[in-house]
């Protein structure tokens, strides 16, 4: 892509996602965390958005309450659940330049946020990544987790054929180019969301910039790891077929030819 002219801080809107399913117990001070953050490190206009996508635990009440509190908080109910639904209609009801999500634990630190945002705003890249498989990154987490999301960043980059290192990370940034251009293509409304955005923008052209993160599991996860990654195995493989389309392969080629105009 193109690169772009720096931002006038006064000008750059930002819109932090944080989707939530029953996450009542932990909202309002995550909220509180990211706000005072984003108040004292981002120079840019910002909101934070908040998704509930089929909580039973009363979230939906804590996240009315924010938004009665605080004029730069905002709330998306959807009744139905999955993650992906979440970021997509958030995302698409976004007016911000930027948009970006981060999982309510805060397991990535939000240290990388403005590293993100200047990646964009100033580096000429579409899209920011957290990477905990980079050298630089510092996770703590399971053994078991760790060799699975190893494991399966290799298998994506084995059949797809990708450069970029983490798909699953939950904290990702991107302009409001890739929002209309790449996520109405995306055909999953769950975990795998993150990887099919991932891999059509770098088929199409985007840039994608990896950043080494420092990163905490929350022992209070509720990601059935097993299953989540066998309906990721069968989304890199539906993707694999539809990247060998020729209808695709045009199209993508079509978009790069323009990106570089």
């Amino acid at each position: 892509m193109n690169a772009q002219q720096p931002r006038a801080a006064s000008t750059l809107t930002v819109d932090v996602v944080i989707p939530v399913l029953n996450e009542a117990h932990v909202l309002a001070k995550s909220v509180a965390t990211v706000r005072k953050f984003l108040q004292e490190n981002l120079p840019h206009r910002w909101r934070v958005v908040i998704v509930d996508n089929g909580s039973t635990d009363g979230t939906d009440k804590v996240a009315q309450e924010l938004t009665r509190e605080f004029n730069d908080v905002a709330f998306v109910r959807l009744d139905q659940r999955g993650r992906g639904r979440a970021l997509h209609v958030a995302w698409m009801q976004s007016p911000a330049a930027i948009v970006s999500y981060m999982d309510v634990d805060l397991s990535t630190e939000l240290a990388a946020l403005p590293r993100a945002v200047k990646a964009l705003s100033e580096e000429g890249y579409d899209i920011a990544i957290g990477s905990r498989l980079m050298r630089e990154s510092r996770t703590k987490r399971s053994f078991k987790r760790e060799f699975i999301s190893r494991m399966y960043n290799v298998f994506v980059k084995l059949v797809l054929f990708t450069k970029f290192s983490d798909a699953q990370c939950g904290f990702k940034v991107l302009t409001r180019q890739v929002v209309e251009h790449i996520v109405p293509q995306i055909k999953d409304q769950s975990w795998f969301f993150d990887t099919e955005m991932l891999v059509l923008a770098e088929r199409q052209g985007y840039r994608i910039k990896d950043l080494p993160v420092k990163w905490d599991e929350d022992d209070d996860s509720r990601v059935k790891i097993i299953s989540t990654a066998w309906e990721d195995i069968k989304g890199v493989l539906r993707l694999r077929r539809l990247l060998w389309s020729r209808a695709f392969a045009e199209a993508a080629e079509i978009h790069r030819k323009r990106a570089q105009l």
